[in-house]
């Protein structure tokens, strides 16, 4: 039984939940819309570009979260989820889970989008593990911070670690599945390091490296990669 570790956004769905959220939030009226709308685009540009401040995006993304009380939260979350993430599930994506678990593996998503945004996600694959940045919860409110390492390039990594450690589990015969050249920390690191739909740095550093490339976007059970 290995470790089969999924990135989230533009791997396992067709898009980038958190940047999602973020214009879900200026469609309903929540967030005001031109500041919101220019800072959430920005940041994902500098995210695709590999330049992101991760810590001054954290205070911009979470702030709503603040600023909201969570019954209302989780009703935007759950309409969100309905109108926006169901749409862009893949349906490849669930057969390679489904594959994955066939072999029993242990399936784990890890993502830098915030566990508030993608746990309900991640339990539309069936997966039951997930690491990703956490919003801090106090006294019954969401304060706008994060607890912890951000889950993001090396912190990926970092928090993988911390995870292996209260386990029973090691990266012996490990894959991870990741789109974007963010994540080269982690995919260095596992056994079988597998590139989906990569951006262009990532699809470069996987054909110097010989990495199998696939696409989930393809309405085929993409079974190929796997050692016989």
């Amino acid at each position: 039984m290995s470790l089969a570790i999924f990135d989230l956004d533009n791997t396992l769905i067709a898009d980038d939940s958190d940047y999602l959220w973020g214009q879900f939030l200026v469609d309903q009226g929540i967030v005001d819309k031109a500041q919101y709308e220019h800072a959430n685009a920005k940041f994902y540009d500098d995210y695709r570009q590999g330049t992101l401040d991760i810590v001054e995006f954290l205070n911009f993304s979470l702030q709503p979260l603040a600023d909201n009380s969570p019954e209302q939260l989780y009703q935007w979350r759950v309409q969100f989820i309905e109108e926006i993430i169901k749409p862009i599930l893949l349906k490849p994506a669930q057969q390679l889970v489904d594959k994955h678990k066939d072999r029993g593996d242990t399936l784990l998503v890890i993502t830098a989008t915030n566990r508030f945004v993608t746990e309900p996600i991640v339990k539309l694959y069936g997966i039951d593990n997930l690491l990703a940045t956490t919003p801090e919860f106090i006294n019954g409110r969401y304060t706008g911070g994060f607890t912890g390492v951000p889950c993001f390039r090396e912190g990926k990594v970092t928090l993988l670690e911390e995870w292996l450690k209260n386990s029973t589990h090691t990266l012996e015969g490990s894959w991870f599945y990741s789109d974007s050249h963010n994540d080269l920390p982690l995919l260095n690191l596992v056994d079988h390091p597998i590139a989906v739909d990569p951006d262009e740095k990532l699809a470069t550093a996987a054909q110097q490296a010989s990495w199998s490339i696939i696409s989930l976007r393809d309405n085929h059970c993409p079974i190929d990669h796997f050692h016989k």
